[in-house]
């Protein structure tokens, strides 16, 4: 969505809790500001961390009422803290009575990025281009990134186009906020997840993003194989002012896959002088990683330390719902007509990551048009059989389920066929239920016949109840990410 959508939702959703909220209540509103809005979930940014405690603890309930009735369904609402971003005031003329550590404070900080005259600091000292001499400015393949060039971005990649999830919700949502405030908040960004899960996908959505808002910065981005690689090959051809000056003029450097500067002790250098270079200048640095920071073997403490001085956010692979929107999504942009069924049946065999995900679709609707027949499940098993050996598990029946729910819960099957009403027998009961609705295309009735002959509102009742409850309560909803896990080994 927009960031004018979003904010014209956000203000119909601020009128409807002034029917609710005192006027003296209301302030506290002030300097909230839409993040993202997605199909389960809305992002909200506090100013501090008193006005989001204070926000959750008193108010929280009243905005997620104020969203269902705007949006017609409730969503779950989450706050990140955004200190307000003020214009910086023009430079004064220096004062005698300044602040000695606060004058310091910003003496380090040059130095740190190679601007102290002292031989020690020079970011040419100790590094790769000691002792290169300058190189005259060329336009070859290492060319100084012009404003607003868009070259090294996939213009696919889009905060529109990415799928969000509760394995990604936060991840999305802060790069969002880095895109709106590049070099204000969240400097440096850092994304780890493993391979394939969107870490690429938001990073070009940021740059994407800051080139819509702002024409005029420059924009970049790099494996961490090409920066190397850059770096080799300004000292081959005595390249290392061209080199300096192309990236450190950026105003938005992203660096993917960063683990793989591991034991590049003259790489990690130069990265160390740019990344300060950026960083003294309010630059926004985004980095991205099949692992944390500290898990990162043979990376120097002074890098490992500056990757953790912003914001690490981690991408888990997609649940079972984020997977199924993926297929949807990917079929949409492709202009296919997928069934469900055959959705959900790609979604449960394939739980790696999104890559694979989507080229499997790609594969089932090119062998469904080579064959001349239409994509059902069989022809998604034919498809696949070579490429997915798994893609021959068996069908996730009812009867699986029940087998499931019983075994986690340590009751009988018989005992959610009876009439008890008991929680130890009625909770899992309506799980189980939910699991049905969720993972077979069986229809109401079916299920509540198969539950011991029980109406089709009750089992709508019990998968309400549990969605509800699943998108409040985080151990909820890991005991049913579990048993969704279990019921996919089957």
């Amino acid at each position: 969505m927009e960031q004018t959508q979003l904010q014209a939702v956000w203000e119909q959703i601020l009128t409807k809790m002034k029917e609710t909220l005192a006027e003296s209540a209301f302030k506290w509103f002030k300097s909230v500001k839409p993040i993202s809005l997605t199909a389960t979930g809305l992002v909200l940014s506090a100013q501090n961390d008193l006005v989001k405690d204070w926000i959750t603890s008193h108010y929280l309930t009243i905005i997620e009422d104020a969203v269902g009735a705007v949006l017609g369904s409730k969503r779950k609402v989450d706050f990140l803290v955004l200190p307000s971003v003020q214009p910086e005031p023009e430079p004064e003329p220096a004062k005698p009575e300044k602040d000695a550590d606060s004058t310091q404070d910003t003496k380090e900080a040059k130095e740190a990025a190679g601007h102290s005259s002292r031989k020690k600091e020079d970011p040419n000292q100790g590094t790769l281009f000691q002792e290169q001499p300058p190189a005259p400015v060329d336009n070859g393949d290492m060319h100084i990134v012009a404003p607003g060039d868009r070259s090294s971005l996939n213009p696919k990649y889009t905060f529109e186009t990415f799928v969000t999830g509760s394995s990604n919700r936060f991840a999305h949502a802060a790069a969002m906020a880095v895109a709106e405030s590049p070099g204000k908040v969240y400097n440096p960004f850092f994304m780890y997840g493993g391979v394939g899960l969107g870490k690429t996908h938001l990073m070009h959505a940021i740059g994407n993003r800051v080139l819509q808002n702002h024409p005029e910065m420059r924009v970049l981005y790099v494996s961490s194989e090409q920066f190397t690689n850059e770096i080799i090959r300004a000292i081959q051809e005595g390249k290392a002012e061209l080199f300096r000056q192309k990236y450190r003029t950026i105003d938005v450097l992203m660096v993917d896959d960063i683990q793989f500067l591991s034991g590049k002790q003259s790489t990690q250098e130069e990265f160390f002088n740019t990344f300060n270079a950026l960083h003294v200048a309010d630059k926004q640095i985004i980095l991205s990683s099949d692992r944390p920071p500290r898990e990162v073997q043979k990376l120097e403490d002074r890098l490992r330390s500056r990757f953790e001085g912003g914001l690490i956010t981690d991408i888990q692979a997609p649940d079972l719902e984020t997977r199924i929107a993926i297929l949807k999504n990917k079929a949409l942009l492709d202009h296919v007509d997928v069934p469900n069924d055959v959705l959900m049946f790609i979604a449960n065999r394939i739980d790696s990551n999104i890559r694979e995900l989507e080229g499997a679709l790609t594969r089932v609707v090119a062998y469904a048009s080579l064959i001349n027949k239409p994509v059902t499940t069989d022809v998604v098993a034919e498809a696949l059989k070579d490429v997915f050996p798994n893609s021959h598990k068996k069908e996730v029946t009812l009867e699986v389920i029940q087998e499931i729910v019983a075994t986690y819960f340590k009751i009988r099957i018989e005992d959610l066929h009876s009439k008890k009403r008991t929680r130890s027998i009625a909770f899992p009961r309506q799980i189980a239920m939910y699991l049905c609705r969720e993972l077979t295309d069986t229809s109401l009735p079916q299920i509540g016949n198969f539950f011991g002959g029980r109406d089709h509102t009750t089992v709508l009742h019990a998968y309400d109840k549990i969605a509800k409850e699943r998108e409040e309560n985080a151990k909820l909803h890991k005991i049913i990410k579990d048993l969704i896990e279990s019921i996919q080994k089957m």
